[in-house]
């Protein structure tokens, strides 16, 4: 949490300015440095995105849970649309995430999706789940009554992230490989470095994004009390 809590405070031009550059060398890293799959070749390369996109979906989600619960519990003014903010991004990164994966599946696979395979099926459901947020919170009015509810759908939500990931530690499918182990990274060299500077610039991405999204929400909301005042 100290971490989030100074990067509140970078202002949003040095984060996008840091983000475009950790991306730069990530995608540098994945193209150019990291080395081919001995199995599946070079489309094996999606793994360093969809794979870091998932856990950044994963991470939204959770802060979108974690804010939720500070409005429940702490009353915190801003914590309701900071949640909502989180679960929106989430929901842009768990798209991509069915986007890479089913390209993922055709290359190796054969398929775009096959409904056997309890990883994407579990996802879906996370995905769904968090796509249902949305018609519950604008189905209600704005107030407290709404905040309450969507807070409360949250931190139901985030019961369904472990499961996702235990899904996807248990699968038997190759396409789905553990990056980390109890006993440590399943891989090293170029493969380890490339995959955690792609995870912390699609974080960082996401971070950035959030930050844009709640300053303009925010912006929005003051134009509103200003002209209804």
């Amino acid at each position: 949490m100290r971490v989030v809590s100074r990067l509140s405070r970078v202002p949003l031009p040095a984060l996008a300015v840091a983000s475009l550059v950790l991306m730069t060398v990530a995608l540098t890293l994945v193209f150019y440095v990291a080395p081919n799959d001995a199995d599946q070749g070079f489309s094996q390369r999606i793994f360093y995105f969809h794979v870091s996109i998932a856990f950044t979906a994963y991470a939204c989600f959770a802060a979108g849970a974690w804010k939720a619960l500070r409005h429940l519990w702490k009353r915190d003014p801003g914590a309701d649309l900071e949640s909502y903010v989180a679960v929106h991004q989430g929901v842009i990164f768990g798209t991509l995430v069915l986007l890479t994966g089913s390209i993922w599946a055709k290359i190796s696979w054969g398929h775009w999706w096959l409904w056997g395979e309890d990883e994407l099926v579990l996802f879906l459901v996370l995905f769904l789940f968090y796509c249902a947020y949305f018609m519950l919170r604008f189905s209600v009015d704005p107030g407290p009554q709404r905040a309450n509810f969507s807070a409360v759908y949250a931190l139901f939500g985030v019961v369904l992230i472990p499961v996702s990931f235990l899904a996807i530690r248990i699968a038997k499918s190759f396409v789905h490989p553990e990056v980390f182990t109890l006993h440590g990274p399943n891989f090293g060299g170029w493969i380890l470095v490339t995959y955690c500077v792609a995870q912390a610039a699609l974080l960082l991405l996401a971070y950035t994004l959030y930050r844009v999204e709640l300053t303009g929400k925010r912006l929005d909301a003051r134009i509103r009390e200003l002209r209804f005042a």
